[in-house]
């Protein structure tokens, strides 16, 4: 059985950790900057500066509609970058595994990684391999770095500013709800699927047609903190309107079973972004153009009032202030 599985001994630095290594991560991830497998990786970076970010995943289970924790490992990272108006080029790659994970588990995740890695247009030059004992993690828990560069394309975004509009990318609520439901184990009469995305292609289209001021993807604490990060680090206030908001029937039904507020729960693949007024209407045809912005919507904008406030315009015609999460509502999800 040992053959099948993780052991002890994948991560103790001799024969076997440097069979993993050549047998099941290097044919899947090869770049010409993780081949030598030195301490470092050594790679190019164009002048104008870079954004460099980094971010660990302990999704639970692994594998969900839409994606697993290699996927969703690199559209994080690459998305983070991206939502600074950054060119995503490099990324990291730290493994945590548990004693008794299978192989197969193993390569099907590093397949997942080299897959999404070549759709974003981002390369695997640098990794690391730890082994825990079992019990001791869920499996496998990654972590990813990644360095993403400043160009003629690619500049920094100005800040936002009252009067732009705000752009929602995506249907709300559908990774988090997604792994809930899959951990679960619940009875759905539709398919829920996982939005895990890389967004950088969709950034690219969108800023190519407008300009965009500030952009944040919603992940922990879904689009309630994106916009509360933003209202209190802009001093602006949010305004958003509850029907302009896209939230698919079956993420609705399991949050109304759960309890939760859909503006709460994480996205994979949605971004909030700031939107000059009058390119609002181009850059929402940018993204409904693109395969990960069909359902993009201009749910709101930014405005003096109520400054560091999130205000939602409800469907029944009132008002209620839309502040961050408080503790952790659906824990291990990304």
């Amino acid at each position: 059985m040992g053959g099948d599985m993780i052991t002890l001994a994948h991560g103790g630095g001799g024969i076997a950790s440097r069979r993993l290594l050549r047998e099941h991560l290097l044919p899947r991830l090869d770049s010409e900057a993780l081949r030598p497998l030195g301490d470092s990786a050594l790679v190019d970076v164009p002048p104008g500066g870079i954004a460099l970010t980094t971010d660990s995943y302990v999704v639970r289970p692994w594998r969900f509609p839409g994606g697993d924790i290699g996927r969703l490992a690199v559209c994080g990272t690459v998305n983070d970058l991206a939502v600074m108006g950054a060119r995503p080029l490099y990324l990291t790659l730290g493994l945590i595994l548990e004693e008794g994970l299978p192989l197969a588990d193993l390569d099907a995740v590093i397949a997942s990684v080299a897959e999404t890695a070549r759709e974003a247009g981002v390369e695997v030059v640098a990794g690391d391999t730890k082994v825990v004992n079992r019990g001791d993690a869920d499996g496998l828990y990654i972590n990813t770095s990644g360095i993403g560069v400043f160009d003629d394309a690619h500049v920094r975004l100005p800040g936002p500013r009252a009067g732009d509009r705000l752009l929602v990318t995506g249907a709300l609520g559908d990774h988090g709800l997604a792994v809930m439901a899959a951990r679960e184990g619940l009875p759905l009469k539709s398919a829920l699927v996982s939005d895990c995305a890389p967004l950088n292609g969709l950034v690219e289209a969108m800023r190519g047609a407008g300009e965009i001021t500030w952009m944040r993807d919603c992940t922990r604490g879904g689009l309630a903190s994106a916009a509360n990060e933003l209202a209190a680090d802009h001093g602006l206030g949010v305004r958003f309107i509850e029907e302009d908001l896209v939230v698919h029937d079956a993420a609705a039904a399991v949050a109304e079973l759960l309890g939760l507020d859909i503006l709460h729960v994480a996205n994979e693949g949605v971004i909030l972004a700031a939107v000059a007024e009058g390119d609002a209407g181009r850059v929402l045809g940018a993204a409904r153009a693109h395969a990960y912005g069909r359902e993009a919507s201009l749910a709101g904008g930014l405005t003096k009032s109520h400054p560091r406030r999130v205000v939602l315009e409800t469907v029944i015609g009132g008002e209620r202030i839309v502040d961050m999460l408080t503790g952790e509502q659906l824990p291990r999800i990304c």
